[in-house]
């Protein structure tokens, strides 16, 4: 596979710390970026020499020759403005999640890059998490039997809020349209379509969400486990919460499986996994029986591999577009979902 070179748009927290690394880590080059700050730039010159900068996304645009895809990193509220553009322009691009700050957005992004046949993706990394992917493996094998429920938790402990756009900003921020995003995908991956959501939404430290509680149920026999009974998914998104509950667990009829802890976040539970044999990723568990499962190999790198194996015509997409308009379209139901105290259908 021939390297891409990759434009990034804005190289702030995600494109430099996220993208950044990972291009390189998939073997690929960062040829140009998008930044008028000067310390921006500057990080991006000594991270990438030879790279070429320029104010804004039209003159990036102009520069078409110069790179193969555009990866958007800009903060949420410019996806769907920036996405737009690029599809106009017949340049291939990803989006960083999520396209749209609702599914109204998303749909409009989907339909204008088909509309001019232009290449689009979008970067859901977390569909490649070490956890996520070992999940899989158990759900194929069968080893939980028939799921029923499937719980997952991103706590974090963060009572002095940072000072960005994520925790500032009501139209693009918030932990639903963050970290709730990357929960319901997760879950519709694993268990199928959502058919409806109930959801309560709070803000304890910031002007949006800061801490989230969905219940999404799914239609039987969808996703990776195409379990017989519709599976009822449970997923909390908070940053004030001195007590982080256990990361995963679903359950099943032959079982469970159970993640205590997740990246670095800490948690009490995390002294579950102290005997943890080297190599493996939560535990299958019966009761007070419990053994260690294998990790599933792959990374979040991947995304970027699979990104140039598609773009050159030798693999699938990473991610289906339509899928993020699905995962919108619950995000929405779940904002009226809180405010109206219902379920509400998807």
């Amino acid at each position: 596979m021939t390297a891409l070179r990759i434009a990034i748009v804005g190289y702030g927290g995600a494109g430099r710390g996220i993208h950044s690394r990972l291009v390189r880590e998939a073997g690929h080059t960062v040829a140009a970026v998008v930044t008028r700050d000067p310390g921006r730039r500057q990080q991006a010159a000594s991270d990438w020499p030879g790279v070429r900068f320029h104010d804004d996304l039209t003159a990036l645009v102009a520069a078409r020759g110069t790179y193969d895809v555009v990866v958007v990193t800009s903060p949420t509220a410019l996806h769907a403005e920036h996405g737009a553009l690029l599809a106009r322009a017949g340049v291939p691009f990803v989006l960083d999640k999520p396209i749209g700050v609702d599914a109204h957005e998303a749909r409009a992004v989907v339909a204008e890059a088909a509309a001019t046949g232009t290449p689009f993706t979008v970067f859901q990394n977390r569909r490649w998490d070490p956890e996520q992917l070992t999940l899989e493996a158990l759900l194929r094998r069968g080893d939980l039997g028939q799921v029923h429920t499937f719980e997952r938790r991103w706590e974090r402990w963060r009572p002095r809020p940072q000072q960005r756009w994520k925790e500032n900003d009501p139209a693009g921020g918030g932990l639903l349209l963050d970290l709730g995003l990357h929960l319901v995908d997760s879950a519709t991956r694993l268990f199928g379509r959502v058919t409806s959501v109930w959801a309560q939404t709070r803000r304890l430290t910031t002007p949006t969400e800061d801490d989230v509680f969905l219940v999404l149920a799914h239609e039987p026999g969808g996703g990776v486990a195409a379990s017989e009974r519709g599976v009822v998914s449970r997923l909390w998104a908070g940053s004030v919460v001195g007590a982080p509950g256990p990361r995963t667990r679903v359950l099943g009829g032959a079982g469970a499986y159970v993640v205590t802890s997740f990246e670095q976040d800490a948690s009490p539970f995390e002294v579950f996994d102290a005997d943890a044999p080297e190599g493996t990723l939560g535990w299958l568990t019966h009761g007070r029986e419990r053994e260690a499962v294998p990790q599933a190999p792959g990374g979040h790198a991947d995304f970027y591999r699979a990104l140039g194996a598609w773009l050159q015509g030798d693999g699938e997409i990473p991610v289906d577009p339509a899928d993020a308009v699905r995962t919108a379209e619950v995000l929405d139901a779940a904002r009226v979902a809180a405010r109206e105290g219902r379920t509400v259908a998807v």
